[in-house]
């Protein structure tokens, strides 16, 4: 699983935020590391403005058999956006990726001799 962690120009401490992502991501992610191919964050920090200038935190996570999962969070520091766009994020998952195997799990009547085939 790649992680790429993009931040915009408003962001502080950029390095040290990278590396901290990565390894929230690693840890947090793990249970859907066969699922996942990439995660790409974006953190950036909103106009004045707009919401108050807090910081805006999207997640996507690419699958390598679905289409991709995305998710945004709003927060007022880069720690409560990155966190709770990860929540979302780890939600999402679990709700695309059940379904996905809740329906590979099941049987085609079509199957049962019911359609007449045997």
């Amino acid at each position: 699983m790649q992680i790429q962690v993009n931040t915009s120009n408003g962001i502080e401490n950029k390095e040290a935020l990278i590396r901290w992502a990565e390894s929230e991501l690693t840890n947090s992610m793990s249970h859907f590391k066969n699922d996942i191919t990439r995660v790409e964050v974006h953190l950036s920090k909103e106009a004045a403005s707009k919401a108050g200038g807090e910081t805006r935190c999207t997640m996507e996570a690419r699958l390598g058999h679905h289409s991709p999962v995305a998710v945004s969070h709003h927060a007022p520091t880069q720690d409560a956006a990155f966190r709770g766009a990860s929540d979302k994020l780890r939600s999402a998952l679990e709700k695309t990726l059940g379904r996905l195997r809740s329906n590979r799990d099941h049987e085609s009547i079509a199957d049962d001799g019911v359609l007449g085939n045997p």
